[in-house]
């Protein structure tokens, strides 16, 4: 099973992805823990991106890709991987059609979470206000400023890639808003 998840920050991919990644066995793929990964593991594409990173600039899409494509072909995802937070461009979503072809495999599915952004920063404030109480330490971007510049990159940059991913018949979309339990129930319902 080859999934993508997409939606904005906040939308519960993360929830969902771990949800299923227990059921299914499958690893969870996050560009920064694989870029992370790369590095530790100092493989030649790690090597480049640490020289980015470094520099104080952003990994290039063709480091990025390319530490995709070496992570797909890990032992752990021979029986298949979530995406989370890759592709995030349509050019990105392009490049992973060509590694897996080239790889002989597709995507099972682009499961978009949609929500009502509103209601994502009202979700938020509720995080930061209950981490408070509990006394624990609130993220730096979990402010509503912060939030709502991640939610305007989100439209600019990333939802372009319900289009694209609608073009080629792979896209399913499911109500974010509603609860965990409901989401889970309709992702499996995609997924069976």
């Amino acid at each position: 099973m080859r999934l993508i998840f997409l939606g904005p920050p906040g939308a519960g991919k993360g929830t969902q992805a771990k949800l299923l990644t227990e059921k299914y066995g499958i690893p969870q793929l996050s560009t920064g823990d694989m870029l992370r990964a790369a590095v530790a593991a100092g493989t030649d594409v790690g090597k480049r991106a640490k020289a980015v990173m470094d520099a104080g600039q952003l990994v290039s899409d063709a480091i990025v890709n390319e530490i995709v494509s070496d992570r797909i072909d890990s032992p752990d995802c021979a029986r298949g991987f979530i995406l989370d937070g890759y592709p995030r461009t349509v050019p990105q979503a392009e490049a992973l059609d060509r590694i897996l072809a080239g790889k002989g495999i597709s995507l099972d599915a682009v499961i978009e979470l949609k929500v009502d952004e509103d209601a994502l920063v009202k979700r938020m404030e509720n995080r930061v206000a209950e981490t408070v109480a509990a006394g624990g330490t609130v993220r730096s971007d979990d402010n509503p400023e912060a939030f709502k510049r991640r939610l305007t990159e989100y439209r600019e940059k990333t939802a372009p890639l319900s289009h694209y991913y609608a073009s080629t018949g792979k896209l399913r979309t499911v109500d974010g808003m509603a609860s965990v339990d409901t989401v889970t129930a309709e992702i499996g319902g995609i997924l069976a």
